[in-house]
C-alpha cells in the first residue's frame, strides 16, 4: 500500500499519467471475447449533456458469487456485498439501457471501528488506497486490480466512470477527550462555539477502534502503525488539520458553509490557513492551504491511478466556498495535463437555488476562476417528484425555472447553456423514499423521468430504478421509511429478476435515452413553459394538482415538444401552443415516446384568433401556432 503522497508510487502514476497522454498511449482491451483499443487517459466526451449518468450504491449493486448479507428487500445498515466484479457483470446491461456514464460511490478505503457500517464509503480512513471490502476476495490487491479492470471495461464500451469523493470529513480517526474520558461523538454548543485554540485533546485510533491515551493529538515520530491506524495519507495526521469542535448544530451554510462532524465522521480544516505567524514550516512543508493543497495531491493521484472521468463531491456545502472553488480548478488543471479536457466535477449542495449558486463556478466568487462544473438539481428535486404523481401544483414546476432564468440571465449567452451546471435527479442514496413510493402505476414513473429527460440538465438515475425498486419493507413486508437504509436494497437479491432488460421501466428509460441523443435539442435546447388550451382558442398555464406540464426545447430552427398529464384519472385533449416562426411552414410532429406506447402525430395548427392569458391575466390576441394532442391519465408524450 501507498502510505504517503511522497511515495514513488504516487509519483510514478502521476508521471505515467502524463507521458501516456503526450505519448497518445492505447491500450487493448477484451470486451465479450473481441478487442478493442481505448486511448489511455481516457478522453473527457466533449460535453457531458450528451451522455446521462446512471448512479450505483456500490455495496448494494451486485455480486455475481454470492447472495446479499440479509435479506435484499429490508432495511440494513451494515455491509450487504456489492463488488467491482458485480459491476462489471452488468456493464451490458447498463450500456443497452442507453447510460454514458456510471457514478459510482466511494471506494476508497473506510476507517476500521466503524468499517461495517460504513458500507457507504463516505467516511475516509485513507485517501489513497481503495477498500478491500469492494474486491471478490475482500483483499486490497485484488481490489486495486478490479478496479482498474472495470474502469477499462467501462471505457471499452465507450462510457464514462464518475467517482463519488470527500473533501469535506474522513471517518471516525479520532475520539474527542473529555474531564479524561475518551468519547466518539461529542455535540456541545459550548464546545463548538469556543475560541480558536481551545478546542478539547484528541486521542488517534488505532486499528481496533480503541483511541490511545500515547497518540493525544500528535503521534510520536518513528510509531510503526498498521494501515488502519489513524489516517492515511501520514501528511494528514496532524490534529490542527481536523475541526475538533464536535457535531455540527446546523445544516445552513448561512452565506458561507457548515462547520462541524457528521455525528462519528470528522470534519476536516479545508480552509486552513498557514499563511499566519507561527505557521512557516506547516507553509513551507505543504503550502499556504495546506488541507486542500493535501487533498488536491490524493485525487490527483487516484485519477492517475484508475483513470476517473469526473468526480461527484459529497457535502460541499460544509466546505468553504473558495476551498471548493480551487479544488475544481486544481482538479480542472491536472486533468487537461493528462488529457482529460472535459473533466466533469459535481457537488452535493442539498440546498436552495441561491445556496447551490454560492458554490457553482459560475456564481463561485468574484475572481477569474471558475470552480466546480456543476450541482445536483435540489431545487428541481424538491418539485419534480411531487408533481409527477399528480400531488403538487403544475406550475411549482415551472417556478424552479423561471427562478433559474432570473439567477442566470446577467451570467450567460443563451438560457440553453443552464443545463451544463445542473445533474437532474428524482431520488436517491440519502432519502427516505425511492421516487416509486408510494406508487403502484409505473406510468408515473416514466412521466416523472420523461420530464427529467426532457428539461435542462444532465439527467441521472438512481440504481434499480429501472427495475421499479421502490424502498425496503419492515417485516410485515409494509415500506420502511425510518432511514435513508430504505432506499438502498441490495438489487441482485431480486433475482432472477434483478437485470430484466424486459422490464417496463427498463425499456421506458431506453427508449427515453434514445430520444434524447436523437435530437440535440433535448440536451442543449432553450426552454419554454407552453401555454396549453381545451378549446383551442383561450391559452395560459396550467396550474394546481394534476395539471398539464408542457414545455418546448428549441435548438435553432427545432422544437421538440414534452407534454405530460399528471392528472390520475382525467384524460386531457386540446391545444399546445409552440413558436410561430419556427413553424411558418406547414410542419407535422410526431409522437416519438409515450409511456402508453402511443405512436402518430399531427399538423401543427393555426389559429387565427387565439387568446394569451398570463397568471390568469388577459395578455395577447391574433394568430397562434399549437399542436393537438390526446393525453390518456398520468401519460407523457415527447413530440419532435
Amino acid at each position: 500500500m501507498v502510505t504517503s503522497l511522497k511515495d514513488l508510487a504516487v509519483v510514478q502514476a502521476v508521471a505515467n499519467a502524463r507521458a501516456q497522454a503526450a505519448s497518445q498511449s492505447t491500450r487493448t482491451v477484451v470486451v465479450n471475447g473481441q478487442t478493442r483499443t481505448i486511448p489511455v487517459p481516457f478522453p473527457s466526451p466533449v460535453d457531458w449533456r450528451d451522455v446521462w449518468i446512471y448512479f450505483i450504491f456500490l455495496d448494494r449493486f451486485n455480486n455475481p458469487a454470492v447472495l446479499p448479507n440479509s435479506a435484499w428487500d429490508q432495511r440494513c445498515n451494515f455491509r450487504q456485498g456489492g463488488t467491482f466484479k458485480g459491476v462489471e457483470a452488468q456493464l451490458d446491461y447498463l450500456k443497452t439501457l442507453g447510460c454514458g456514464a456510471i457514478w459510482i460511490s466511494p471506494v476508497l478505503k473506510n476507517s476500521k471501528p466503524d468499517w461495517e457500517y460504513n458500507y457507504h464509503g463516505y467516511g475516509a480512513q485513507d485517501f489513497l488506497n481503495v477498500d478491500e471490502a469492494f474486491a471478490s476476495d475482500g483483499t486490497r490487491v485484488t481490489a486495486e486490480i478490479e478496479l482498474l479492470e472495470l474502469v477499462e471495461q467501462i471505457h471499452a464500451r465507450g462510457m464514462f466512470v464518475i467517482l463519488d469523493i470527500v473533501i469535506n470529513h474522513t471517518g471516525r480517526v479520532f475520539d474527542y477527550v473529555v474531564n479524561g474520558q475518551a468519547q466518539s461523538s461529542l455535540a456541545d454548543s459550548n464546545v463548538m462555539n469556543a475560541p480558536l485554540g481551545q478546542e478539547p485533546p484528541v486521542q488517534w485510533l488505532n486499528g481496533l477502534g480503541y483511541p490511545r491515551t500515547d497518540w493525544t493529538n500528535v503521534i510520536p515520530p518513528g510509531t510503526n502503525l498498521s494501515a488502519d491506524d489513524a489516517i492515511y495519507p501520514d501528511e494528514l495526521r496532524n490534529d490542527l488539520f481536523f475541526r475538533r469542535r464536535g457535531s455540527k448544530l446546523t445544516d445552513d451554510p448561512q452565506g458561507s458553509f457548515v462547520q462541524g462532524d457528521f455525528g462519528t465522521m470528522r470534519q476536516m480544516v479545508v480552509e486552513y490557513d498557514a499563511t499566519v505567524p507561527g505557521q512557516e514550516a506547516v507553509r513551507r512543508a505543504f503550502g499556504k492551504n495546506p488541507v486542500l493543497s493535501l487533498l488536491i495531491q490524493a485525487y490527483s493521484y487516484v485519477i492517475a491511478r484508475y483513470d476517473f472521468d469526473g468526480f461527484r463531491i459529497d457535502t460541499v456545502k460544509y466546505v468553504h466556498p473558495r476551498m471548493v472553488e480551487m479544488f475544481g480548478n486544481a482538479i480542472r488543471e491536472f486533468s487537461l495535463g493528462i488529457g482529460k479536457k472535459n473533466f466533469f466535477t459535481f457537488g452535493e449542495v442539498y440546498d436552495n437555488e441561491a445556496n447551490i449558486a454560492a458554490f457553482v463556478g459560475r456564481n463561485g466568487s468574484d475572481t477569474d476562476s471558475y470552480g466546480i462544473d456543476a450541482a445536483l438539481d435540489f431545487p428541481l428535486f424538491y418539485k419534480l417528484p411531487a408533481v409527477a404523481k399528480g400531488i403538487a401544483p403544475v406550475e411549482t414546476l415551472r417556478q424552479v425555472f423561471e427562478d433559474r432564468k432570473a439567477e442566470e440571465k446577467e451570467l450567460l449567452s443563451s438560457h440553453g447553456e443552464a443545463g451544463r451546471f445542473f445533474v437532474s435527479f428524482l431520488d436517491n442514496h440519502d432519502q427516505h423514499e425511492r421516487f416509486k413510493h408510494p406508487l403502484s402505476d409505473e406510468r408515473q414513473i416514466a412521466l416523472g423521468l420523461a420530464v427529467m429527460f426532457s428539461v435542462q440538465g444532465i439527467p441521472s438515475v438512481y440504481y434499480g430504478t429501472e427495475q421499479g425498486l421502490d424502498g425496503t419493507k419492515d417485516g410485515n413486508g409494509n415500506p420502511d421509511l425510518t432511514a435513508n437504509e430504505s432506499t438502498r436494497e441490495a438489487l441482485w437479491g431480486k433475482m432472477p429478476t434483478a437485470f430484466d432488460a424486459d422490464a417496463e421501466l427498463y425499456q421506458n428509460i431506453q427508449n427515453l435515452s434514445q430520444c434524447r441523443m436523437q435530437y440535440p435539442a433535448l440536451r442543449f435546447g432553450r426552454l419554454y413553459f407552453r401555454e396549453v388550451s381545451g378549446n383551442g382558442v383561450d391559452f395560459g398555464h396550467s396550474s394546481g394538482q394534476g395539471g398539464i406540464v408542457a414545455f418546448s426545447r428549441i435548438l435553432s430552427d427545432a422544437e421538440v415538444v414534452t407534454v405530460a398529464n399528471t392528472d390520475t384519472k382525467q384524460a386531457f385533449k386540446g391545444f399546445v401552443l409552440l413558436d410561430p416562426d419556427l413553424n411558418r411552414q406547414t410542419r407535422r410532429l410526431e409522437v416519438r415516446f409515450s409511456n402508453y406506447g402511443k405512436t402518430g402525430g399531427d399538423d401543427v395548427a393555426w389559429i387565427p384568433n387565439g387568446n394569451i392569458y398570463v397568471n390568469g391575466n388577459y395578455a395577447w390576441s391574433g394568430e397562434i401556432a399549437a399542436i393537438y394532442v390526446e393525453l390518456d391519465p398520468m401519460e407523457v408524450q415527447i413530440l419532435a
